[in-house]
């Protein structure tokens, strides 16, 4: 009987081994490919609108913007923003004008501002922050994204005193650098001369010029009915060099008289330059006479007839032709006097304020805190970053390079103190005095009360 069961159960067991073996087995969907996963969203430190900007919110909206800028200018403007309309499909309307100064005020003051506004200097933008035009950009770009992007001396310019108080009121693009040298290259290094980084390594080298038969500096201050203009700037550098930027930002506000100790100093040590026996090609007496754009063409006399010279990066403009950067002429720092205030330079530049604040808007002014808003300008030439975020690789001439990097290591920076003083002051009576003192027509003591006493009440 157990024989029997036995062989039952195996009979069942191999009837269950035979319907599994025929079963076909279940079959699989193959797995569906997994879709790639979206690059992370970028997000610009500068605010969240230039975030939501870059991912497409505000495509389709126009931002108006009004300044000086026509012609090449124009066209280098817009050619370096393009790549940032075409990324977020915002349009920047810029409308450039030759007459962009005389205009703007009526049109801020007539209720109708562009949404952001070019400024060449601040001094207009001043006037109208006073008036209370303006929006204040301290909650509109993030500050810790302005403190690690810029030196701090460019953020201290962009506050201006409003009627309620001090708002930020722009922010600083294109700029321009003046504590410049310029000397030639050639004839300077077959003289053995060496190239100054100190205050006193720079007098040591005109005292020797000197010694050797020739005068050191070209200078001039000729300039039609702006006559003057030239001895404002190596004023207002020697201000930067001889007293704190405290001082410098009184003096601009006439809060630090003209005739104060501080002031009376930095000319002092400007005329000890201009007026020492045989420091100046043609002496003192030339000065006034000489086109202050024709000032450096000695340098490229043969022989060279005088040795260096003061000015801006435009200054190349006036040199005889065919003459070549690190070739025929170079530059180098106008170097500090006193330690104690460092490296400063002497700036001019535009800065963008905005007038109406929508979303488009703010990731537009936010974007300019950028030094990508100027790449393609700077790469064209003609164009200074100010911003810590771009490169020196972006430079493709010596002198743009070699101008941006001064003003990247620069201990501090200042605008030009006659372009924020009134007119009757900056373009007034501090040149018409100044020039009278080159002269000898008054001295100094006259000089000082004469351009204090020219004051707006």
């Amino acid at each position: 009987m157990k024989s029997f069961w036995k062989i039952i159960a195996m009979l069942v067991l191999a009837s269950l081994v035979l319907t599994a073996c025929a079963t076909p087995a279940a079959t699989q969907e193959p797995a569906a490919p997994e879709e790639p996963a979206a690059p992370p969203a970028v997000v610009y430190k500068a605010g969240q609108e230039l975030t939501d900007a870059y991912a497409g919110k505000y495509k389709g909206t126009v931002v108006t913007m009004q300044g000086p800028f026509t012609d090449a200018d124009a066209v280098k403007f817009d050619n370096s923003i393009k790549a940032f309309e075409d990324a977020t499909g915002i349009d920047i309307q810029y409308t450039g004008s030759k007459e962009f100064e005389a205009n703007i005020s009526i049109i801020v003051e007539g209720g109708n501002p562009p949404d952001i506004v070019d400024f060449p200097q601040p001094g207009l933008l001043k006037t109208l922050v006073a008036k209370g035009y303006g929006v204040d950009l301290t909650g509109v770009i993030n500050q810790d994204w302005l403190k690690e992007n810029y030196n701090q001396s460019w953020l201290d310019m962009s506050m201006i005193t409003g009627p309620n108080g001090e708002i930020m009121a722009g922010v600083w693009g294109r700029v321009n650098g003046k504590s410049l040298v310029w000397y030639p290259k050639a004839e300077f290094d077959a003289a053995g001369y060496v190239v100054p980084t100190t205050w006193d390594e720079m007098i040591a080298l005109s005292d020797q010029i000197v010694e050797d038969g020739d005068a050191p500096w070209c200078i001039g201050v000729e300039s039609g009915a702006a006559t003057g203009w030239a001895m404002t700037d190596w004023v207002e550098e020697l201000m930067l060099r001889t007293t704190s930027l405290e001082n410098y930002d009184k003096w601009v506000a006439n809060e630090l008289k003209f005739d104060s100790p501080e002031v009376r100093r930095a000319v002092e040590e400007v005329s000890n330059i201009w007026f020492k026996d045989g420091y100046v090609y043609g002496g003192r007496g030339a000065i006034a006479t000489t086109f202050f754009g024709d000032a450096p063409k000695p340098m490229f006399d043969t022989p060279v007839r005088c040795w260096m010279h003061k000015q801006g990066n435009f200054i190349t403009s006036f040199f005889p032709e065919g003459k070549v950067a690190g070739v025929d002429y170079d530059f180098f720092y106008f170097p500090g006097l006193d330690p104690q205030y460092g490296k400063p330079v002497l700036v001019a530049g535009d800065i963008y304020a905005m007038f109406n604040d929508r979303p488009e808007t703010r990731a537009v002014i936010q974007y300019f805190s950028m030094g990508d808003s100027v790449k393609g300008w700077v790469e064209a030439g003609g164009a200074i970053s100010p911003h810590k975020d771009s490169s020196l690789d972006w430079y493709t001439n010596l002198i743009d390079r070699g101008v941006a990097e001064i003003i990247l290591n620069a201990s501090s920076v200042r605008f030009d103190g006659s372009d924020l003083m009134p007119g009757e002051v900056g373009a007034g009576s501090f040149w018409k005095s100044m020039t009278d003192y080159i002269t000898g027509a008054i001295e100094l003591d006259t000089a000082l009360k004469q351009i204090d006493a020219s004051w707006p009440k």
